[in-house]
């Protein structure tokens, strides 16, 4: 059999586009931050993780610039080699002391640090526990290890206590999980795993892509809970609050230490660039001396939240700036946000293997930088559209 059959066969996308309904690689002419233009068309960007709105802040504009004229484009390289830069160090020092660690490490994507850090800590004999709802980036990086993969129910702290309840004693357990679910806006219980994970003698790692920025004061999940002291390894990523591209994991020296030379995804890709160090340099200063941008995008999730559930909207467990429009149907998804794009309204449609069937949503997400009457704007519109296609 020709191994590219599957590629003959695989014929939804195509149907999609030629429906009108392809709501996938949309290249727009134009991103203002919260407003983009799609062939001249201007849509309220709803759909971003650019939670602080810090990609067109001036700052960090001039430092990616700036970095630039003094090193170039690349580092042409990888951090192994020769693509470690002063300033990678810098922002790595930087990026502990902002998370509470000792030592951070610098990865050229997010996706990169979860693939790295999992599949070097996780060796032959050890298991890698994972909730059901995990960002695909970790369970790539549990699928790349040598260990074996124990699954959770999604936020069940029981559940986690009976599978680590089950496994050998004397084996190695890492526990990833998001510390914000980047689907449906709400949290992992931190607190409440923490003992579970100690009693079994588990460390437990967060990825903290949507949380850092955003919870407490910016610094995460854990520091939200009051917790960063007992979470082994905090991990996050460029591409949101950033306002760049890259990634980090951070931790106990010794730990990162070794992720340093056990990482493949670092080891042997090449290094970020300089434009996108000394951007995510600039936005965590920004984030330290501009502390009400965390304040205003948390109360902007708040009060998207509250108007939502006020117009009859299913918002599931969100408690952040991350606020899904629960459907349970692929083609109402596709549907829903087919008219909210053309009404002027840039959301996700999110389906199954995303997210569990019955579970379909459209992703919104907001900006400290989005105005009032954006927000009510975007209100207006849903309300309209909801009531048209039979959503409420």
């Amino acid at each position: 059999m020709d191994i590219f059959e599957k590629t003959k066969s695989f014929t939804a996308a195509r149907e999609a586009i030629k429906e009108g309904y392809y709501p996938y690689f949309i290249p727009l002419d134009e991103n203002e931050g919260t407003e983009v233009v799609y062939k001249g068309h201007r849509l309220i960007m709803c759909g971003s993780n650019n939670y602080l709105g810090l990609t067109t802040h001036p700052r960090v504009r001039q430092a990616a610039c700036e970095a630039i004229e003094r090193y170039g484009t690349s580092c042409t390289g990888s951090r192994f080699l020769n693509g470690t830069l002063e300033m990678h160090e810098a922002l790595e020092r930087k990026l502990a002391t902002w998370v509470g660690k000792e030592s951070a490490l610098v990865f050229s994507t997010g996706m990169q640090a979860n693939l790295g850090a999992v599949s070097a800590i996780v060796g032959r004999g050890d298991y890698v526990i994972l909730d059901k709802d995990d960002h695909a980036s970790i369970v790539d990086g549990a699928r790349l290890s040598y260990g074996e993969i124990q699954r959770f129910r999604h936020n069940d702290v029981e559940h986690l206590e009976k599978v680590l309840k089950s496994l050998p004693e004397s084996a190695g357990k890492l526990v990833v999980v998001d510390g914000v679910f980047s689907m449906g806006g709400d949290l992992a219980p931190l607190p409440e795993m923490i003992p579970v994970c100690q009693k079994y003698g588990a460390r437990l790692m967060v990825d903290d892509a949507h949380g850092m920025g955003v919870m407490g004061c910016g610094r995460g999940t854990a520091a939200h809970f009051g917790v960063t002291d007992k979470v082994d390894l905090i991990m996050s990523t460029f591409s949101k609050s950033f306002a760049s591209l890259g990634g980090f994991i951070a931790g106990d020296e010794d730990i990162v230490h070794y992720i340093k030379h056990f990482a493949r995804s670092m080891i042997f890709s090449a290094s970020i660039p300089p434009a996108n160090a000394a951007a995510a340099l600039t936005a965590l200063e920004i984030m330290e001396q501009e502390p009400e941008r965390v304040n205003r995008v948390n109360q902007i999730g708040e009060y998207m939240r509250k108007e939502f559930s006020a117009l009859g909207f299913n918002i599931g467990q969100s408690v952040t700036p991350i606020v899904p429009i629960i459907i349970g149907d692929d083609n109402l998804t596709f549907a829903f946000w087919k008219a909210l794009f053309e009404a002027g309204v840039f959301v996700n449609p999110i389906i199954s293997p995303a997210v569990p069937a019955g579970m379909q949503l459209l992703r919104t997400s907001y900006m400290a930088t989005h105005t009032d009457d954006q927000l009510n704007r975007v209100l207006e519109i849903f309300q309209k559209v909801g009531k048209q296609i039979g959503v409420i």
